[in-house]
């Protein structure tokens, strides 16, 4: 009787590099735009770091994309000044270990306010938020998104539809809005060679606590006051969405999303 031939076994296959979690980082999470956008990414499968100044507004955006079984850390950070928002990316880089996406979105506005009344203090204010944070944000998840293995990423950052056409009494704002314009464009230009895209959104009367007025009437180019029509503030965060799960040969270099009445095509 002839030995018996032992049982061969199939050769084992490799195991596959598990995916890597989509990390997204948003500023100003902790209310209008901001959190509507965190709530989303993090409902599409992305791990949410949420920056603001205040942890409260933080914790509240966390609670929220909790009960929509998410996962989301608070990094509390004042925008404009560097060694708070370096302190907050490296915090960020330390928990999650790489950052995917920077929806750089902290803004403020300074109301209507005529030229020859413009206060220097007023302007430095606004330039600090929506121009100096945007950069400080900007430069700290491009030096991750460089640094990090495998390389690469995608900012999106928050302009305005005054980035293309200003309202009345408005010089600080619109001028900064002008101004995301530029690092956008340098962004996308600089990143090509470290796989890290920027593109930029242009929202118009997202209806938010901040556009309430807009239901009383705001001022228009000729002088009057009229209310104006609003959009869900959900049709920006899908619209960030949507920018933001583009495979990376793709980039939404601009993009306007707005409310359809509005006074903005034509404006005045």
């Amino acid at each position: 009787m002839s030995a018996s031939t032992p049982e061969s076994k199939p050769a084992s296959s490799p195991a596959l590099p598990r995916a890597l979690p989509r990390i997204a980082a948003v500023t100003g999470a902790g209310s209008g735009i901001g959190r509507a956008t965190a709530i989303a990414l993090a409902r599409n499968g992305f791990t949410v770091a949420l920056i603001g100044r205040r942890l409260e507004p933080l914790l509240d955006t966390q609670e929220a994309i909790g009960l929509t079984g998410g996962e989301a850390q608070p990094f509390t950070a004042d925008v404009t000044d560097a060694d708070s928002v370096e302190h907050a990316f490296a915090q960020i880089a330390q928990r999650f270990g790489r950052l995917d996406v920077l929806f750089n979105n902290a803004g403020r506005n300074a109301g209507a306010v005529p030229l020859e009344d413009y206060e220097l203090d007023l302007w430095n204010d606004v330039v600090a938020t929506n121009l100096t944070g945007v950069f400080l944000c900007a430069r700290a998840a491009y030096r991750q998104m460089k640094a990090q293995s495998p390389q690469g990423g995608r900012i999106i950052n928050n302009g305005s539809i005054s980035a293309h056409s200003p309202r009345p009494n408005t010089i600080a704002y619109t001028a900064t809005k002008h101004a995301v314009t530029g690092i956008t464009r340098s962004i996308a230009l600089e990143g090509r060679a470290h796989n890290i895209a920027c593109g930029q959104i242009d929202i118009g009367n997202a209806a938010t606590p901040l556009t309430e007025r807009m239901n009383k009437g705001v001022l228009q180019a000729d002088g009057r006051l009229a209310p104006e029509a609003r959009m869900d503030v959900e049709h920006v965060a899908n619209a960030v969405v949507h920018m933001a799960t583009l495979p990376p040969e793709a980039n939404i270099l601009d993009m306007t999303i707005m409310a359809t009445t509005m006074p903005f095509v034509g404006r005045g």
